[in-house]
């Protein structure tokens, strides 16, 4: 008997031991035990979601004016500049009306930013993985171009996957208090897209926003990392401390990302504003605010709203509302980037987007 337990005492050990060695590989190789996976997933995302939440709503009066800028009808010019027509809304709508449509943005703008996040630090895991597999150096890090490719990636499945809310919030956030009709909400908007235009109109503008979304969100993540990556290896203006970037110097680099981004991607954000109308029967007298008719807004495709655009309203239009939104981008992507890396420090998450 004392042998058999001597024998089960000592299998029990070497069992021990043996899961030791198993997670002290698995640890080193990068895999976590599922339980730990299935929190870091969880964390990461709320991390993101919290990113997009407050970044969004630190700019949400300059997001509105930048889509009125962007849709109105160029033969009733109503706003004529971003300080304009600020005090504009304030006058006519007060604090209320600066907020308009928020609501809808931070529910679509809160599940993108937790899938673009984490969409982003997975597929430059997998990216990188590939990367080292085709090189054989497995000491090999991420490229700026590979990760260009992982921000394009993540840009693509975010948007993709919240795209009817981003087209619904753009809508409700054009009204205003003299506009002949108005969707109630979120709700009352999508169901009544859905039942007037079909299901197809709440992708409406998809194709130009993957054609978007692929310099923006790919530049945004491309350029913060490589900036950061920089700045902690050759510390060209003594910024480091501890191995670690500040805050203030953080925010820059993501402020400097933002501006790329958004300066190469911005006619087309205006051209998937545009066709996001289309179909609306109110959409002509809605961003006039005047409830008057005007011509209707009709583009049978991506191509046909460049064209259409630049032909009566000239190139300058496909800029339209660049000022608000240069001034909205610079601080939402520094705040969303340090916003996520902070809450992710906070939660205890080892793995940050620039492993």
């Amino acid at each position: 008997m004392a042998s058999e337990d001597v024998k089960r005492t000592e299998s029990a050990a070497v069992s021990t031991i043996v899961n030791l060695a198993e997670e002290a590989k698995l640890a080193r190789e990068g895999v976590k035990a599922p339980s730990y996976a299935v929190l870091s997933i969880c964390k990461s995302l709320f991390a993101g979601g919290v990113a997009g939440g407050v970044s969004r709503t630190a700019v949400a009066p300059l997001e509105r004016m930048k889509i009125l800028l962007q849709v109105q009808n160029p033969h009733n010019i109503k706003y004529s500049g971003t300080v304009q027509g600020l005090k504009y809304i304030w006058r006519t709508e007060g604090l209320r009306g600066l907020f308009k449509g928020n609501g809808t943005n931070c529910a679509r703008i809160v599940p993108n930013s937790a899938v673009k996040f984490f969409s982003y630090e997975q597929a430059s895991k997998g990216i990188l993985y590939m990367y080292r597999q085709q090189t054989g150096n497995e000491n090999a890090q991420l490229t700026p171009v590979l990760r260009l490719g992982a921000g394009a990636t993540a840009g693509i499945i975010a948007m993709s996957a919240t795209y009817p809310m981003d087209m619904v919030r753009g809508r409700l956030t054009v009204q205003t208090a003299n506009s002949p009709y108005q969707y109630r909400g979120i709700t009352h908007a999508l169901s009544t897209v859905l039942r007037e235009e079909g299901p197809r109109a709440l992708y409406r503008g998809w194709l130009p926003s993957v054609i978007g979304v692929v310099p923006y969100v790919g530049l945004n993540f491309a350029v913060y990392e490589s900036l950061k990556d920089w700045l902690v290896k050759d510390n060209p203006f003594g910024l480091v401390e501890n191995n670690e970037l500040t805050i203030v110097t953080r925010l820059t680099c993501g402020a400097i990302a933002g501006t790329v981004g958004q300066t190469i991607a911005y006619p087309l954000d205006v051209i998937r504003r545009r066709m996001q109308m289309v179909g609306w029967k109110d959409a002509s007298s809605v961003v006039t605010g005047e409830g008057r008719s005007k011509a209707s807004l009709e583009y049978t495709g991506m191509v046909d709203a460049f064209r259409k655009t630049v032909r009566h309203e000239g190139f300058g239009a496909l800029y339209k509302g660049l000022v608000p939104n240069s001034v909205k981008v610079v601080p939402s992507i520094a705040i969303a980037f340090v916003t996520y890396e902070m809450v992710k420090d906070v939660l205890g998450v080892e793995f940050r987007i620039s492993d």
